[in-house]
């Protein structure tokens, strides 16, 4: 092999003489010719300043972090050729993709032939440069390989700090033959209603939108065009255009209808557009919506029927982690083979269309239940996910770090057109502002009350908008008064946080604001992740007990009211309380780190306890009657956010030594030992029975979170007025309805024994 000739592109130095620069340019000169000369010479992979490259893991079957590579260069994605490829070169590969260094390579394609374009071969990097355009290589496009010999990696599965880029398992579509799918309604009526479930077929090209013939054309097709454009089922229809000027650029369609994007099908392209569709006319589908997205407003924000799987932690509708409902528990599933198929399968099940991302490493944020199954593969026309075929997992099988999520394609409905943002500093945030439903002047906008906005509400919004995750829900926006707006046309907002649409949440009839002036209506801050806050409640169940507490050491605790009422009457020093003492372990389970919603500078000192307390109520501990009435409850103030343990590879952020910034990382968790001040129920006036024990993170949604229903634990509790019991500790939203009465209805414990 020649030696490797680098190509220097710097200019020459100024205190050279005029022969000299003549000798260099020639000797560039001939360097040049024989780099080019030579197909098997090596240069350096240098790259327009302006075209910014771009990495990801392609193919199947695969996991999230293994794939053929490929690179967007000069606006084209192409692969890479496995002639000299090593290890090295994957090492450097891996950190583009966001990993911190490559477990192993393959060749000759082993996770499918790409297309388009072969950017680079005989690819050597030493491991250390901090990109692939610093490898030697042949140059960019210059190969005499075919897909056959792609290459690809497989990286340790641990994140560089600070990369956000998903782990995306997608469709691969190729955009020469097919940008964008639409359904044009067959009249202006029909377009008026969201969402538009029936209409033309219509595929945009570079020249613009021509037709499908319907030729040959057969339910199984329009199923995965329903499917594209977030149907659950198709249904036969007879209806044609008014007005047939139509150019087909596609023919003879034929798909299976479990594919996931009409591209995958089997057609004919006509080389141009005005082919004519002998004997027929342009493809007309009717689709069938979910019930989420029903015309009209009986459109239901939940589903009806009780179905065995649901997504969670996702910030848009029909996206999230995958939970199954095995027996009386909801549990994940685990990622490996996860792909479009499957996702797909669950989509439908939900009453969406396909699914356009399969995500995996627990992209959606972690879950904290069982695991339930694994390696699924469905076909695509499977009725439920439990139908296709799978594994049942051990613990030692799969992690939560490799839980299943999806995006599923849903219905274009115009949600966004009656809401906006105005006078924040970016396009995520600002005061929101509602086109009034029932204005005197069509096409009035006006405010929000502020009163009683959380977080819970922003999260609404934002979603709304089509903005992803909330990361404040703001009550007053004296500084983003840019808008002549200033009346109030909606008042009351109460939301759960599921909802699509402000006006799905519970709100006034007629506007009520304590609070006049357009400073005092809601804004939100938009953001791309969000934090997932949920207890350990088996550590609850291990460690509770009961102790009799001096009066003389509760000073402190009385000061921060972490006694029942009937303290103040006690003679103090002298006696003592009954606390009703647990550990809290508090993790962090979402994709952003939670922080408290004051700074530092708002954080209040605490003399007795030596503290500062960033949230004056991080935690709520509650014990109910069986009819749900509370008997006795306390509070932690969270005097100290900091992350106690993390989880392997991740790092500790925050610490409270010192003054020092709060909050708890993603993968770690904050520890509450039961011994601590506060730590505890005070029972001194509860009689002995049977109880339900509750706990609610983050309580009055000060800060925001991708699911807040899981904030809450609770447990069966008995207690004889001398020991204590809990059993069934459970997250407020990992039973099955079913299961959540049961547990209401318990009849307490005759013994000790839990059976």
């Amino acid at each position: 092999m020649p030696l490797p000739l680098i190509i220097d592109n710097q200019q020459p130095f100024a205190s050279v003489n005029s022969k000299s620069q003549t000798m260099v340019k020639s000797q560039d000169i001939v360097i040049l010719l024989v780099c080019l000369w030579l197909s098997s010479c090596l240069c350096q992979t240098s790259s327009p300043q302006h075209d910014q490259l771009k990495f990801r893991l392609a193919g199947y079957p695969r996991k999230h972090n293994e794939g053929r590579v490929e690179v967007f260069y000069n606006g084209e994605w192409g692969s890479i050729c496995d002639d000299d490829f090593t290890l090295s070169n994957a090492h450097v590969l891996c950190r583009h993709l966001g990993f911190v260094e490559a477990v192993s390579w393959s060749h000759s394609a082993k996770y499918g032939a790409g297309t388009g374009k072969i950017w680079l071969d005989n690819v050597m990097c030493s491991g250390s440069e901090k990109s692939i355009e610093k490898c030697l290589s042949r140059g960019w496009g210059n190969s005499d390989c075919t897909h056959e010999e792609d290459a690809g990696v497989v990286c340790k599965d641990e994140r560089l700090p600070g990369f956000l880029d998903s782990n995306i398992i997608e469709m691969q579509v190729d955009e020469n033959r097919m940008e964008e799918i639409r359904l044009r309604p067959l009249s202006a009526a029909h377009g008026a209603r969201m969402p538009v479930t029936e209409g033309v077929v219509e595929v945009k090209y570079k020249e613009g939108w021509s037709q499908i013939c319907n030729i040959g054309w057969t339910i199984k097709n329009s199923r995965v065009v329903c499917g594209m454009m977030g149907f659950p089922s198709e249904r036969i229809t007879g209806k044609k255009p008014h007005s047939d000027h139509s150019m087909y650029k596609i023919h003879s369609v034929a798909c299976t209808g479990n594919e996931a994007h009409l591209s995958t099908c089997t057609m004919e392209f006509s080389k141009n557009t005005s082919d004519s569709c002998v004997g027929g006319g342009p493809v007309v589908v009717s689709c069938v919506p979910g019930p989420q997205f029903t015309q009209g407003r009986g459109r239901k924000s939940k589903l009806n029927h009780v179905t065995k799987v649901r997504l969670k932690g996702g910030a848009r509708a029909g996206e999230g982690r995958v939970e199954v409902l095995t027996g009386s528990e909801w549990g994940t599933v685990c990622d490996d083979l996860w792909n479009l198929l499957s996702a797909s399968v669950v989509c439908r099940e939900l009453g969406f269309g396909t699914a356009k991302e399969a995500l995996t490493g627990a992209r959606m944020g972690q879950g904290m239940g069982p695991i339930y199954m694994n390696e699924v593969q469905c076909r695509g026309d499977e009725k439920s996910l439990r139908k296709c075929p799978h594994k049942n997992i051990t613990a030692k099988d799969c992690k939560h770090m490799e839980d299943a999520s999806v995006k599923c394609n849903i219905p274009y409905m115009g949600f966004e057109k009656t809401i906006r943002l105005t006078g924040g500093r970016t396009q995520l945030e600002g005061r929101v502002e509602l086109l009034a439903p029932n204005a005197s002047v069509l096409g009035q906008w006006g405010l929000i009350c502020g009163d009683g906005w959380t977080s819970r509400e922003a999260m609404v919004a934002c979603r709304q908008l089509g903005l992803g995750y909330a990361s404040s829900g703001l009550s007053e926006t004296w500084y983003w008064d840019s808008s002549n707006v200033t009346e109030m046309v909606m008042s009351g907002v109460k939301c759960r946080g599921d909802e699509m649409t402000l006006s799905d949440c519970q709100h006034h009839r007629v506007v009520s604001c304590k609070r006049a002036g357009p400073q005092f209506a809601a804004g939100i801050i938009c953001s791309d992740f969000a934090s997932d806050m949920v207890l350990n409640a088996p550590l609850v169940e291990r460690s509770v007990y009961i102790e009799d507490r001096p009066l003389h050491l509760l000073y402190c605790a009385a000061e921060e009211n972490c006694l029942s009422k009937s303290a103040v009457g006690a003679n103090w020093p002298y006696g003592h309380r009954r606390l009703l003492r647990f550990s809290s372990e508090i993790h962090n389970v979402g994709r952003a780190d939670f922080r408290p919603r004051l700074g530092r500078h708002s954080w209040v000192w605490h003399e007795c306890h030596r503290h500062y307390h960033s949230m004056d109520i991080f935690t709520n501990y509650d014990l109910l009657d069986l009819n749900g009435t509370k008997v006795a409850d306390g509070h932690k103030a969270s005097f100290c956010l900091e992350d106690t343990e993390c989880h392997e590879g991740i790092s500790k952020q925050y610490e409270c030594a010192n003054f020092g910034e709060q909050g708890i990382t993603v993968g770690c968790w904050d520890t509450y030992r039961h011994d601590i001040d506060c730590q505890w129920i005070d029972i001194t006036d509860v009689k002995p029975g049977n109880y339900i024990l509750q706990v609610i993170i983050n309580p009055n949604f000060e800060v925001a979170e991708s699911d807040f229903t899981n904030n809450a634990m609770r447990c069966n509790c008995k207690y004889d007025g001398n020991r204590v019991w809990l059993h069934k500790c459970h997250l407020g939203d990992s039973y099955s309805e079913e299961a959540e009465k049961q547990f209401e209805l318990y009849p307490g414990q005759l013994n000790n024994q839990i059976s």
